[in-house]
């Protein structure tokens, strides 16, 4: 099973879908690969950073199942390997979940949003976004909303972090069954 948790940047996808993996063995976590700068409060595993000329050589060689250009970096998602029989997890973008859709339309979309606006805007800032960041990152939640509330399978409000991933998990088991 592909299982795509996707949203707008604020909303915790990074810190769901790595509590999610740790409370399921069945789930594996595929760690996209990006070309913008790690951000200074961010783990060195949170991607692959990439220089531009190796993601384009990835995009080349069809190294990627999705990749969208985002507020002017690149982000991917290298293709499964096969030979894993755990259900696959992607965080990505809004895009990136529609090529997804696209190409495997029985994968699951679980679009997570914010419990307002507001607080989105205080984990932009509190992770350590640049103000221009920040504003360009809610102004593209804006655009994307609409979208992923139509392409999801299920929506889920990050208001309380424990309480969220509990109902993705039942969301997940669920769909195993």
């Amino acid at each position: 099973m592909i299982i795509v948790v996707s949203g707008p940047g604020g909303v915790g996808k990074g810190t769901i879908v790595d509590a999610l993996v740790k409370r399921d063995p069945q789930l594996w976590l595929s760690r996209s690969w990006t070309t913008r700068e790690q951000r200074p409060s961010e783990s060195a595993e949170a991607y692959v950073f990439a220089t531009l000329e190796d993601f384009e050589r990835r995009i080349s060689d069809g190294g990627f199942l999705e990749w969208t250009e985002f507020l002017g970096n690149y982000y991917g998602t290298p293709t499964p390997d096969a030979s894993d029989h755990r259900d696959v997890v992607l965080e990505i973008e809004v895009d990136g979940a529609q090529q997804v859709k696209r190409m495997t339309p029985d994968a699951m979309l679980i679009f997570v949003l914010p419990p307002s606006r507001e607080e989105q805007e205080r984990r932009l800032r509190g992770r350590g976004d640049l103000d221009h960041k920040v504003l360009a990152r809610l102004k593209k939640a804006e655009e994307e909303e609409p979208i992923g509330r139509e392409l999801a399978d299920h929506l889920v409000v990050n208001d309380d972090l424990d309480e969220t991933i509990d109902e993705m998990l039942a969301i997940i088991h669920a769909a195993r069954r």
